[in-house]
């Protein structure tokens, strides 16, 4: 359990350098290319098994590193459109009820138990993520650019599952480099682009924020995949628990430091996600 509490940790420590980006007005774009290659680097000097550039090129996990390498980077993309058209709320909303992805696949791949009581967390940590999530302020139109809260979806409850499928037990932080290093890869060509028609200045003040959310970034793969091959869990609760209590810590962080409005639903959400965790390990 060690693992998935680092890992949700992390994942709450995602949040409040991203938050404050925002507050700081710092480019996000360059912060998160700045970001894949600290993750690399992290990955690099844990990593303790023997490798060459050809021994990750022919190893049986490469081309699923390379998938989520491109994913990353992609549903990153779309996570930003789908803020910018349909509201901050569908898109959190659309990523982390993905959750169902994963777990879905897990009982259905893996054979994972499903007893009434796991169930019953199950559907109630998905009615916790909803509630927790929805803002008040934000001007949600749903209808508007469907398709992109549905990529969303998809694409984060691929990720998912993906990681958890790919990732070999032995090398967990080489493989977790090589997907970052591949995003970094991706990231800087959009950026060059971005570059060369002008659209983009830049600045050295993404540096340390680049850096932290680095480190808190590989953290959160590296725990969550220790966790899925080490742990008492199976996956289908270990992603459950993972999100919910991301969506709950966030909600009530957010609150306590950059004063975010919480609503009576976004409260009733953070109960319930507490319920849906204790069934699941109960």
């Amino acid at each position: 359990m060690i693992y998935l509490l680092l890992s949700i940790l992390a994942s709450a420590a995602i949040f409040l350098i991203f938050r404050s980006l925002k507050v700081f007005k710092i480019d996000t774009l360059q912060v998160i290319v700045l970001n894949y290659i600290t993750a690399f680097t992290c990955g690099i000097i844990i990593n303790s098994s023997k490798y060459t550039f050809n021994s990750i090129i022919s190893s049986d996990w490469f081309f699923g590193a390379v998938f989520l390498g491109f994913l990353f980077i992609a549903i990153f993309y779309v996570m930003a459109l789908t803020s910018q058209r349909n509201g901050i709320s569908v898109a959190s909303v659309a990523s982390k009820m993905s959750v169902v992805i994963p777990v879905v696949f897990g009982i259905i791949v893996y054979n994972e138990t499903l007893s009434f009581r796991k169930f019953s967390g199950i559907l109630l940590a998905l009615i916790a993520v909803y509630l927790a999530s929805v803002k008040k302020r934000d001007k949600v139109v749903l209808t508007r650019s469907l398709y992109l809260p549905i990529i969303l979806f998809l694409g984060s409850g691929i990720v998912d599952t993906s990681i958890n499928y790919f990732a070999p037990p032995d090398q967990i932080s080489l493989f977790s480099s090589t997907i970052y290093g591949i995003a970094f890869i991706l990231g800087l060509i959009l950026l060059l682009y971005r570059r060369s028609r002008g659209q983009l200045y830049l600045k050295r003040h993404i540096v340390i924020p680049g850096i932290l959310l680095g480190i808190v970034n590989y953290a959160s793969i590296y725990f969550i995949l220790k966790a899925l091959k080490f742990g008492p869990l199976e996956s289908s609760a270990v992603f459950t628990i993972n999100n919910v209590a991301i969506v709950g810590l966030t909600a009530v962080l957010g609150y306590s430091i950059f004063r975010e409005v919480m609503t009576a639903k976004n409260i009733w959400g953070i109960a319930m996600a507490v319920i849906s965790i204790v069934l699941i390990t109960a």
